[in-house]
């Protein structure tokens, strides 16, 4: 019988632990969740300013053409 009162034990800290990793995996996904939205951010606030430097670009004069040739 001296095996009982030890195999509850053992559950109630497999019970407690599972708690722990269910806690930590819910602020893991939280975490994924605000990275992922800030990657996505940024990738948007990327390309906005390639288009910003495509237009600039296109403004260049060509070598030969323009006032200063």
């Amino acid at each position: 019988m001296a095996q009982l009162p030890e195999l509850v034990d053992r559950v109630e800290r497999l019970l407690v632990r599972h708690d722990e990793l269910a806690r930590t995996n819910a602020l893991l996904l939280d975490q994924l969740k605000s990275l992922s939205e800030e990657r996505d951010s940024l990738r948007s606030r990327l390309a906005a300013a390639r288009q910003r430097i495509d237009v600039l670009l296109q403004r260049l004069p060509v070598e030969g053409e323009g006032p200063l040739a």
